[in-house]
């Protein structure tokens, strides 16, 4: 018989410190960006989510800052839709973006395309077409051109240089609203620059190709520019398109606070404000504050579903 000698046991072996350790590594590296996060999560929180929670809530009662509020359900809603002002705001807001939108684009992209070119004082031209993207938005530039735009003023007396007798584009229900539009226009600088970034990105190989191939500058612009800087295009037509919906301190300022004449520059924004806080209509204000999302969500929607059919992506095309 033959015996089978057993083999000694091993000694265990001592498990490593070292993924311990690293765990808890990541673990203070994680409590520590947590803490750099705090100051936002806490504005966030307070300043952001909180609000839209309770506005939500208050868009289905009847709500007027200094009783407590109280249950109607769908009635803003329904009150709302009937509201011939509130039909109005919605007009005025559809035609400011139908048009300010794209020929702020234009404009920004023929800006950049000069831009583009290299030529002295480049960055001394890039600064100065960007300049009044910065200030555009404020209070002072709104009072500038409610004066340039009055009776009197420098556009009407410009226009009566060309045979044009309309008088104050302000006081005009029928041209106030363009003056906003002049307004977007004016502020084209941000766009520009995320166009001019885009235009950087183009092979000039592209180019050369083309014009080889005997391609002149508007074919080599349609077929190799637009379709280059398509994801540019696309995001800045997104982003121009919100901040179009959200106008509110130029039509606010330019009409001397009453949107007006005749509710001409009556915007969204500026009715939502008129409800809100001058009637004290709270309720009513965030039923049209969430009614506003909603739309611009949709239209968010259409675009990212249309970006499909004209937006190039590199990753696709590989």
């Amino acid at each position: 018989m033959t015996l089978v000698k057993e083999a000694p046991a091993r000694p265990a072996k001592k498990r490593s410190a070292a993924p311990a350790a690293g765990r808890r590594g990541r673990r203070r590296e994680n409590i520590a960006g947590y803490l750099f996060m705090s100051p936002w999560i806490a504005g966030f929180l307070v300043l952001t989510a909180g609000p839209m929670i309770a506005s939500l809530y208050y868009a289905f009662t009847r709500y007027n800052l200094f009783t407590p509020p109280e249950w109607v359900g769908l009635d803003n809603f329904t009150t709302m839709f009937q509201d011939p002002r509130w039909q109005k705001s919605v007009e005025v807001t559809l035609k400011y973006v139908v048009v300010a939108t794209p020929l702020k684009l234009l404009l920004a992209l023929g800006v950049a395309l000069l831009l583009a070119q290299k030529r002295r004082g480049q960055g001394l031209y890039r600064a100065a077409f960007y300049m009044p993207s910065l200030i555009g938005a404020s209070v002072s530039v709104g009072f500038v051109w409610r004066a340039l735009f009055s009776d009197d003023a420098i556009v009407d007396r410009t226009q009566k240089v060309f045979g044009l007798d309309v008088g104050g584009w302000i006081g005009n229900p029928d041209y106030v609203i363009y003056a906003l539009v002049a307004l977007s226009i004016w502020q084209f600088g941000a766009p520009m620059v995320i166009f001019l970034a885009g235009l950087k990105q183009v092979p000039q190989e592209l180019y050369e190709a083309a014009e080889m191939d005997g391609a002149g500058p508007l074919r080599r612009f349609w077929n190799i520019t637009l379709p280059m800087i398509s994801p540019v295009l696309f995001f800045n037509v997104l982003l121009e398109s919100i901040h179009a919906f959200q106008v509110f301190g130029s039509a606010y300022v330019v009409s001397n606070t009453q949107c007006g004449p005749a509710d001409a520059t009556l915007v969204y924004t500026c009715y939502l404000y008129q409800k809100g806080f001058k009637e004290a209509q709270m309720g009513f204000a965030s039923a049209m504050a969430w009614t506003l999302v909603v739309a611009v969500a949709l239209v968010t929607a259409v675009l990212f579903w249309s970006q499909k059919k004209w937006v190039h992506y590199e990753e696709a095309a590989k």
